[in-house]
């Protein structure tokens, strides 16, 4: 008999691997991600505040979808940001007068 995942609510077996998945989401998104974020939902993934995401889309740091009123930002805008370092602090973008 194979051995049974204590956690499991259903018996299910273990495999040899362990429960190791793997997340590569930078070349082949998974098919259930979504290809677009609105402004709540980008902010929540990045653990920033709307306010703070809204200072980087002033300043042009992701490339933004505008779905009539709403903001949109693709799914592969989020991943570049998140996997790059970010020395400089987020402040409101100047405006010209």
């Amino acid at each position: 008999m194979k051995p049974v995942n204590p956690i499991a609510r259903s018996p299910r077996p273990l495999t040899s691997e362990g429960n190791v998945v793997a997340i590569n989401t930078r070349k082949n998104p998974s098919p259930g991600s979504r290809l677009l974020y609105d402004r709540k939902e980008s902010a929540r993934q990045l653990s920033l505040s709307i306010r703070s995401l809204d200072y980087l889309i002033a300043a042009k740091t992701f490339q933004t979808i505008r779905i009539g009123k709403k903001v949109m930002i693709p799914h592969s805008e989020l991943v570049r940001y998140a996997s790059s370092n970010h020395y400089s602090r987020i402040v409101p973008a100047k405006r010209i007068a």
